[in-house]
C-alpha cells in the first residue's frame, strides 16, 4: 500500500480510573487474549501498510514489552517495519509530546525520511476491523485534502467523548464540534485519518511554528474551511475504550457470537503476541457458561457471562458473574465476584464478596503477592 502508518498511543484518560494507574490505555486487555493495540497494528498489516510508528508517553512499560517483538503484525521485515517512539529530549527540545499535533512534530523526520505519498493515522484504543485501502481509494476518489473516518453513536450519552461531524450531500464535513456536551448530530470521528505525507508534514510545522499541539483543533477544525476534509462513513462494528463503562461493554460485546464471529472466523485475522502458555484448565466442578477464558487459567467455581484473561486461577466454590479478571489473578475459595473488573496481579482473599451496584466495580486488593 502507498502509505505509512502511525498510531497514537501516548495518551491517558481519568475516565479509565484505577485502571490506567499503571498502563497506557492502548495496552488494555481486550477479549480474553488481546490487547487494545492489536487492533490498530492488525489492521495496519493486514492493510498491506509496510512501515508504522507507534508513538508512545504514559504509562509505557507494559505497551512497550507488547511491542518489543514486530514478528506478531508481520512487521519483522528488511524493509519498512514497527518503530516504537517516545518523548526523547534533544538539543532543541525538552518536552514531553504536548498534544497529538506535537506528538507527529517531534517523530518528524519519520515523514520525511519516507517515502510514500499518504499516511494513516489511527489512535490505539479503538476496537474495529477495516481495510484502509478503501479509505485511500476514497480519499483519492474524492480528491481530499484530509479524510476522516467516522460512524454513527449510537448512545446520545457517549456524544461528549467524541469529535462530531456535519456532512453534506457529497460527505465534505462543514462543521466539527470537539467533544461537545450536547449535539443535534450523532456522527462521530473514530480517530482515523488519511493524509498526503508532504501535506502533513507542512501542517504539522506551521502548528508548531504557532505554538499550537492538537491535530483535531488545530488542523482539523481551524482549516475545515480551508481544506477539503470529507468524512468516510463505516457501519460496522466499531468501539472507543477510553471510559470505565465502554470497556466494560466492548469486552463484553464479546460474549456475543455475532461479535466473535466478525472479528477471529473471518479473515483478515486480528493478530496479537503469544505467550507460551498452557490451554485453559477446567477441573472437576467447574461451571462455565456463555465466557471467553484465555490460556493458563485453571478454573474450579462457577463463571457465567464473563471473561478471564490469561493465567487467572478460580478457587473452590468461586462465583464470577457479569465480570472481567485481569491476567494474572488468584481468586480465592469461597469468593463471589459481580459487575466487576478486577485489576491484574490481584490476589483476593479467600471467602471475599465484590459487587457492583449502580456502576462497575474496580477491585484492586493491595497485597504482598510479588515481594522483591
Amino acid at each position: 500500500m502507498r502509505a505509512i502508518g502511525i498510531i497514537l498511543a501516548g495518551g491517558n484518560n481519568n475516565r479509565m480510573r484505577e485502571l490506567s494507574n499503571k498502563r497506557a490505555i492502548a495496552a488494555m486487555p481486550v477479549a480474553g487474549s488481546y490487547r487494545s493495540i492489536d487492533f490498530a497494528l492488525s489492521n495496519m498489516a493486514n492493510s498491506h501498510i509496510q512501515k508504522v510508528a507507534v508513538l508512545t508517553q504514559y504509562n509505557a512499560r507494559s505497551l512497550n514489552e507488547h511491542l518489543s517483538s514486530s514478528k506478531w503484525w508481520d512487521f519483522g521485515r528488511k524493509q519498512g517495519g514497527l518503530y516504537v517512539f517516545t518523548p526523547t529530549i534533544t538539543k532543541d527540545n525538552s518536552f514531553w509530546y504536548q498534544g497529538t499535533a506535537d506528538a507527529i512534530y517531534q517523530n518528524l523526520s519519520f515523514l520525511k525520511n519516507s517515502h510514500e505519498p499518504y499516511v494513516v493515522i489511527a489512535s490505539g484504543d479503538g476496537i474495529y476491523k477495516m481495510d484502509y485501502n478503501k479509505v485511500l481509494e476514497y480519499h483519492i476518489a474524492k480528491r481530499a485534502d484530509v479524510t476522516v473516518v467516522c460512524t454513527t453513536c449510537k448512545d446520545p450519552d457517549d456524544i461528549e467523548r467524541f469529535g462530531v461531524l456535519r456532512m453534506n450531500e457529497d460527505c465534505r464535513i462543514e462543521d466539527f464540534e470537539e467533544k461537545p456536551m450536547v449535539s443535534q448530530y450523532n456522527t462521530v470521528s473514530t480517530g482515523i485519518y488519511v493524509i498526503r505525507r508532504r501535506q502533513l508534514i507542512e501542517l504539522i510545522e506551521k502548528c508548531a511554528q504557532e505554538g499550537r499541539h492538537d491535530f483535531v483543533k488545530d488542523i482539523l477544525i481551524r482549516y475545515k474551511n480551508l481544506k477539503r476534509i470529507y468524512g468516510y462513513k463505516i457501519e460496522d462494528y466499531w468501539s472507543n475504550i477510553s471510559t470505565v463503562d465502554s470497556y466494560y461493554k466492548t469486552n463484553m460485546d464479546f460474549l456475543k457470537p455475532e461479535v466473535r464471529n466478525y472479528f477471529f472466523k473471518g479473515q483478515p485475522s486480528v493478530k496479537t503476541k503469544i505467550d507460551d502458555l498452557p490451554p485453559a484448565k477446567y477441573n472437576p466442578g467447574a461451571v462455565v457458561k456463555n465466557s471467553l477464558v484465555a490460556s493458563g487459567c485453571i478454573v474450579n467455581g462457577v463463571v457465567e457471562n464473563s471473561i478471564l484473561f490469561k493465567k487467572v486461577f478460580v478457587g473452590n466454590n468461586c462465583v464470577i458473574k457479569n465480570s472481567i479478571i485481569l491476567n494474572d489473578v488468584y481468586l480465592g475459595d469461597n469468593t463471589h465476584i459481580e459487575n466487576c473488573i478486577v485489576e491484574s496481579r490481584d490476589t483476593i482473599r479467600a471467602n471475599s464478596y465484590y459487587c457492583g451496584e449502580g456502576e462497575i466495580k474496580i477491585v484492586i486488593e493491595k497485597n504482598e503477592r510479588y515481594v522483591l
